[in-house]
């Protein structure tokens, strides 16, 4: 499908695009080279090609599961208004009736 530039003045109006005329050829070009693509991604050749469950054949490394941040809790809560048994207490909010 090519599009000729009486189409792209047409799309360009519905789409409230402006123009200039000097650049309308080069336009319809680059709009032709666009639609050639997009033709050829319609039927591609896929004759034994395999579906993938996942992009990548990989196993994914995992890292060994240890604490590697100290334990910094009692200085973090040393500043707060109101701790116990190492949680943060706050107003309550929401009201129940």
């Amino acid at each position: 499908m090519a599009i000729d530039a009486a189409q792209l003045k047409h799309v360009a109006r519905l789409a409230k695009v402006a123009l200039n005329e000097p650049n309308i050829p080069r336009l319809v070009a680059d709009m032709n080279a666009i639609l050639a693509f997009a033709e050829r991604l319609q039927d591609p050749a896929l004759d034994g090609v395999a579906p993938m469950a996942h992009p990548w054949d990989q196993v994914q490394p995992l890292r060994v599961d240890q604490v590697t941040e100290p334990d910094g809790r009692d200085r973090l809560q040393a500043g707060a208004p109101a701790v116990s048994n190492g949680l943060f207490l706050v107003p309550k909010v929401i009201e129940s009736e």
